[in-house]
């Protein structure tokens, strides 16, 4: 076996990403504060077309240079807003009939291989802070929410962990 170089994998140049058909889905980062999460989960959202991502509360916003280290350019290709109240940016979501899906451990909590997603909806996938989660108030408006299943002594995934599992999962799932 040989390692492909970067020129044989073929991705995208950022034009490219901009005009291509995207996932019908946006990320929303419910008050993270570390901003190497925060650069993964612009990672990820390129890797898997993302519409935007919604940045809310504390969480940080580009240009910045410990977000630019995990995100290694993808601020420059997936579209962002920032919103001082995640409440807003749900409210916006909702107005443009995204399904909004809190990741979060709730009572009637969906587990996340029990998600079939729908390859015509639009879904909002809400990712909450490190420590408390997503915020009371924000799972309250949700119209659902999934989990990912976890076997060991740890009662949560790293929040870049997560974005890549749900993206992943959204990807292979649409029926």
């Amino acid at each position: 076996m040989r390692k492909l170089s970067n020129e044989e994998l073929n991705r995208k140049n950022i034009g490219e990403y901009r005009k291509a058909q995207k996932s019908n889905v946006i990320i929303v980062l419910d008050n993270i504060r570390s901003l190497n999460n925060i650069g993964s989960a612009f990672r990820s959202a390129d890797a898997f077309l993302v519409e935007a991502i919604y940045l809310c509360g504390i969480t940080g916003t580009p240009p910045n240079k410990d977000i630019h280290k995990s995100a290694l350019g993808a601020t420059e290709s997936v579209p962002w807003k920032y919103f001082e109240n995640t409440l807003d940016a749900i409210n916006e979501l909702r107005a443009q009939s995204y399904e909004i899906i809190a990741l979060e451990q709730v009572e009637e909590s969906i587990m996340l291989d029990q998600f079939i997603a729908d390859k015509n909806a639009s879904y909002a996938f809400v990712f909450g802070n490190e420590v408390k989660g997503v915020d009371q108030a924000v799972v309250d408006v949700c119209d659902r929410c999934i989990e990912i299943p976890q076997f060991g002594t740890k009662h949560s995934f790293n929040i870049a962990v997560s974005v890549g599992i749900v993206l992943w999962h959204n990807h292979i799932s649409r029926k």
